[in-house]
């Protein structure tokens, strides 16, 4: 089946995540926008056919199947109900909401609506991840006891961005933080019990935090991320017959190897010539969306919200708190959704 797709914000991470896909065959239907003009704009820039002046009149166009969500983490919760109330199916970027609680009320909302919902983590849509949890359900490193990853980028350091401010979700945790907890998740399932030590701005943000995690049968991992360092963001995966070490930069398509027990390297791939996650992912949800089966697969969104509640555990220990550690679910931002651009971040040599 062809699903038509409609984008919700029209900001850094929605042009990349439109032309990537545009360019892998993708069909964009329609956008909305908090404003006619910058809907316009987008929608001349991808030749999309329909601009929307609202969220409101974009998850209404009934030539619209799917969402897809690219506004601030503070919206995300608001927009993807919006999409589900209106009977569409829906893919939120990363990360998925600001809080565990909206991630559950997001998630029981889609089944009772009978359409699926997915977080945005194209990194598990890979070929090279496909290979390398493959290679681990083999036994080729025998049983994963450690995992390791690092995601540090120099980030705007205005403290009136959406990355310093509270309000909005910012801070290194939601943006970064959440791709090396999702890979820790995926290999080793969720922890059962975290411990995060970390450093905030002024303003109330995690500028940089560690994280360790202990999961059944003893497995750990030690993950740690920042707004204002750049490293090569690495990771590897460390089992009692061998080791995966994945290459920078370990969330894009790269170089990897297996080695052995002794450290010798006895398989290395390259994955740099595939495709960005971005289409891999669109397909793995249009074919969700055409078997009827709406959960499971590579982004189950019972393990979503796991890892956002390991996020709020480790903001609760950090001392990193949101408005919507309350318990709203409405995630009422007046930052432009322009200022989204960072929700992927780029590639690091």
């Amino acid at each position: 089946m062809t699903v038509r797709w409609g984008v919700i914000g029209t900001g850094g991470i929605a042009r990349s995540f439109v032309g990537d896909c545009t360019a892998a065959g993708v069909e964009f239907v329609a956008v909305g926008s908090r404003t006619r003009a910058s809907a316009d704009a987008f929608a001349a820039e991808f030749d999309i056919p329909r601009a929307h002046g609202s969220y409101a009149d974009l998850v209404a166009d009934p030539d619209v199947d799917a969402v897809y969500v690219a506004t601030p983490h503070s919206r995300h919760a608001e927009d993807a109900l919006l999409a589900i109330d209106a009977g569409k199916h829906v893919l939120v970027e990363k990360a998925f909401t600001i809080t565990a609680e909206q991630a559950r009320r997001v998630v029981d909302a889609a089944r009772r609506e009978d359409v699926v919902v997915m977080e945005a983590m194209w990194t598990r849509f890979l070929p090279q991840m496909t290979m390398i949890r493959e290679l681990i359900a083999e036994g080729r490193i025998g049983r994963p006891r450690f995992v390791e990853a690092t995601h540090h980028q120099a980030l705007p350091t205005d403290p009136h961005h959406r990355l310093r401010d509270p309000e909005l979700g910012g801070g290194a945790i939601l943006d970064l933080g959440v791709y090396p907890i999702s890979f820790v998740v995926d290999v080793l399932g969720v922890p059962t019990d975290v411990v995060a030590a970390g450093t905030l701005s002024a303003e109330g943000v995690d500028t940089q935090m560690g994280i360790v995690t202990t999961h059944d049968g003893g497995a750990q991992s030690m993950v740690h991320f920042s707004l204002d360092v750049r490293t090569p963001n690495t990771a590897s995966i460390i089992g009692d017959d061998g080791r995966i070490d994945i290459d920078a930069t370990w969330y894009t398509p790269t170089t990897w190897r297996v080695r052995d027990r002794d450290g010798a390297v006895v398989e290395e791939y390259d994955s740099r010539e595939e495709l960005t996650g971005y289409a891999h992912e669109v397909r793995a949800f249009e074919a969700m969306i055409a078997s009827g089966d709406h959960e499971g697969g590579a982004m189950d969104p019972e393990q979503t919200v796991a890892i956002m509640a390991v996020m709020d555990e480790a903001r609760r220990q950090v001392g990193v708190r949101y408005a919507a550690d309350g318990g709203s679910a409405d995630g009422e931002s007046a930052d432009a959704e322009s200022a989204a651009g960072l929700e992927a971040p780029p590639a690091v040599p």
